[in-house]
């Protein structure tokens, strides 16, 4: 008697795509760098800054399309939903991927806040840099603490800052705590607080493929998302956040509850 044979789990399926993605969008990015540099030097200025094109200065424009451009040459398409506040705003996102501010910036241009390992990524920290980033070294308070003054700075000049207060990138199904203290540069600034909701995928459902994954290196996590499926890329401007004067713990937790009950993660 023959036993029977023994059953093992499908593989999923082979992309048989990819290659023909790379093919297509390996040019288009290399096409997009070359013309962006030039262009980063020219309008990434005080002199463009103050050239309006529209409702917006030239600078502005520049580096809407700029992130716009790129999100798009990576399969992306960008959906916008809601209202970004005008004016001074400290706008609170959740953190899935590097292309989280390349997506923000791509609705409304602002001084983002990131770690200071992307201003070593190749070509995107140069670019970042250029925008504005400020860069913080996680796990320096002396750090958080110049970074802080730059944040409220720039809020008081009437700039807007886009920061993320989980600390770091996660695997974009959950939200990690929003770390509080970054709030009172809103308070110190006298500026509202909106939160924000970014997603990648289909279907209103968070792609795995799109965060990193453990130990993965930026330019491998580059090459998967670069040859990867169409998706959507979503960015939700929500309700603000009311300002609770010594209550920074209360509006991080406000924030972070809107963007979780937007995404539906649920609580945890």
């Amino acid at each position: 008697m023959t036993p029977p044979a023994k059953t093992t789990a499908a593989s999923p399926p082979s992309d048989r795509l990819r290659p023909l993605r790379y093919a297509i969008r390996t040019p288009l990015v290399l096409l997009h760098a070359i013309i962006a540099a030039p262009i980063a030097v020219l309008a990434l200025n005080p002199l463009a800054a103050r050239i309006r094109v529209g409702s917006t200065s030239l600078e502005k424009f520049m580096i809407r399309w700029w992130s716009g451009a790129l999100v798009r040459i990576f399969g992306f398409r960008i959906r916008c939903f809601g209202e970004p506040l005008p004016g001074a705003v400290l706008y609170v996102a959740n953190h899935v991927s590097w292309l989280d501010i390349v997506l923000m910036h791509s609705a409304r241009p602002v001084s983002f806040v990131a770690k200071s390992e992307i201003a070593r990524w190749p070509y995107v920290g140069w670019i970042t840099a250029r925008a504005g980033t400020i860069f913080h070294r996680r796990g320096s308070t002396d750090s958080l603490n110049v970074v802080m003054g730059r944040v409220v700075e720039r809020l008081v000049h009437g700039e807007p800052v886009g920061v993320f207060p989980e600390g770091g990138s996660g695997r974009g199904d959950r939200v990690g705590t929003f770390h509080a203290r970054i709030f009172q540069t809103a308070l110190d600034a006298e500026v509202p607080v909106q939160p924000v909701a970014l997603r990648y995928g289909r279907g209103g459902q968070q792609d795995p493929r799109v965060p990193f994954g453990v130990d993965e290196s930026f330019f491998g996590n580059f090459l998967r998302i670069l040859g990867g499926p169409p998706m959507d890329a979503e960015v939700h401007f929500l309700d603000p956040v009311p300002a609770t004067p010594d209550a920074r713990r209360r509006m991080a937790e406000e924030s972070r509850a809107r963007i979780v009950r937007l995404l539906g993660y649920g609580e945890d």
